[in-house]
């Protein structure tokens, strides 16, 4: 869209989540007008969730340089850099003061669903003066259907709402919708809230992330109490090793100490693992469920009270069918972002800062930020998001040189080079690029020492990064790997 057509129109934001409202910060910040869109009551809805959990990261990664500005300005006293918040903590001291200010509260439309994005006056296939036509965003509330018009959209709604279903396959099991009731997906609070669904039950749960590790740990500390509680932690493909190993390597504490404490729970026999584990059905029996699966390859079944699936999450699409957007067919990312992310590849949790250039649509004008953008990848921070609205906000307010700087450096994951673990098998022998480079050469990891030494320029792992970068980047950044 011409930067110059349509500057009284505001900048749709979709999603008052920590990058929603990060990039309403910076709108403000540049003289714009932001329109948020936010399906749920309050900002943060999607945070508030999960606010039983404490983040990975202490509070100095997880706030938006502008929205730090427009919140001081306020009065507003940060919470000490280094502590950890909670999901809830993080909603009340940070998320939703932010959305309460004068310069963004009177732009938020809650408990608004938008439903459809087009161009004014353009289907998908049309193509005479798309580029100069505003964007029309479709929405519904409590008053009904209604539609506005604005000059660019930013879509940050996340992937909360739709988890991956069991099925190894990417579809539900026979059986899985029937037993909803007792089947939880995501995190869900069972040492708390929900104690009463899980102490003293036999509970699965199905998935290989930090979100997996979460429900194991909390079961843990459950079953201290509730002896009862017995814990079955199924492994869709047998990779334990990529997520634990990071440990004490993680520049991200918790995120090394939860790898850590599943690590020494899984060593003392408190959780029972299975993989790789396939569900095929799901079948009710009396108050409990029979799960009909493949473990390693042979027929198994097993009797629980609980299921937990923490299997990722996935983007929802569908208000997008009139937008011409470009994804990657695996990942679901944009194509210039998705060989950084892409877990076929590569397991570190660090991803180069990047902004317009990789987050570029063929609809000018359109944007996916946040855990959205990484589609089905699983390795999105915060900080990365707020580096991305940062530099396309600059664009859209025609500053085209910020929009290209990198101004980020992430803290190191420790997860790419990964020891063996307790019922690992040989998976660890897959390491991300090979492992680490040997000492005393000159590579960010084992390939790249592997070219050199055939004389080559090396593997191509650190190529992605931009000079800057390169110069202060994390040593995990060598699995930015050019796919």
């Amino acid at each position: 869209m011409n930067s110059i057509a349509h500057l009284d129109l505001p900048v749709a934001v979709i999603g008052a989540g920590p990058v929603g409202l990060a990039a309403a910060a910076h709108f403000v910040q540049r003289g714009l007008r932001p329109l948020v869109f936010e399906r749920g009551a309050s900002a943060g809805a999607s945070v508030q969730d999960w606010g039983h959990v404490r983040v990975f990261s202490p509070w100095r990664y997880n706030i938006d340089t502008s929205a730090r500005a427009l919140l001081e300005r306020s009065g507003w006293q940060p919470a000490a850099p280094d502590h950890l918040p909670t999901g809830a903590e993080f909603v009340r001291d940070y998320l939703a003061p932010l959305a309460a200010l004068p310069e963004i509260a009177p732009n938020m439309k809650l408990d608004t669903a938008v439903t459809a994005i087009t161009r004014l006056g353009h289907d998908k296939m049309s193509n005479t003066g798309r580029e100069d036509a505003p964007f029309v965003v479709h929405y519904r509330d409590a008053a009904g259907e209604h539609r506005v018009l604005t000059r660019a959209v930013i879509d940050a709604s996340g992937t909360w709402s739709r988890p991956n279903p069991i099925g190894v396959d990417g579809l539900a099991v026979p059986g899985e919708a029937a037993a909803a009731d007792r089947i939880a997906y995501g995190i869900p609070d069972v040492a708390g809230l929900a104690r009463g669904d899980y102490a003293g039950k036999r509970v699965l749960v199905i998935g290989g992330g930090h979100s997996a590790i979460n429900v194991a740990l909390a079961l843990l500390v459950l079953q201290e109490d509730a002896l009862a509680t017995e814990i079955f932690w199924a492994l869709r493909r047998d990779r334990i090793d990529k997520l634990l190993g990071g440990g004490l390597n993680d520049q991200l504490p918790e995120r090394g100490a939860l790898g850590l404490a599943a690590q020494a729970a899984i060593g003392e026999g408190r959780v029972n693992m299975l993989a790789p584990f396939a569900v095929e059905r799901i079948e009710g029996r009396g108050a409990g469920l029979l799960v009909e699966a493949r473990l390693d390859d042979r027929p198994f079944s097993l009797d629980v009270d609980r299921i937990v699936a923490a299997a990722g999450f996935r983007p929802d699409l569908s208000i997008l069918g009139e937008l011409r957007v470009a994804l990657d067919p695996a990942v679901e990312a944009p194509p210039a972002l998705a060989p950084l992310i892409d877990p076929n590849f590569h397991s570190c949790g660090t991803v180069p800062p990047h902004g317009i250039n990789e987050l570029s649509h063929p609809e000018p004008g359109f944007f996916i930020v946040g855990s959205k953008s990484y589609g089905r990848a699983p390795t999105f921070l915060m900080a990365t998001g707020y580096e991305q609205v940062r530099s396309v906000v600059a664009e859209l307010a025609g500053d085209h040189v910020a929009a290209r700087q990198v101004q980020l450096v992430l803290p190191e994951t420790g997860v790419c080079f990964a020891p063996p673990v307790v019922g690992a098998g040989e998976a660890a022998a897959s390491e991300c690029c090979g492992g680490a480079a040997p000492a005393g050469t000159d590579a960010c990891c084992a390939k790249d020492a592997d070219a050199k030494a055939r004389g080559e320029e090396g593997c191509g792992c650190a190529k992605n990064a931009a000079p800057a970068e390169r110069a202060s980047a994390p040593r995990a950044a060598c699995c930015r790997s050019a796919a």
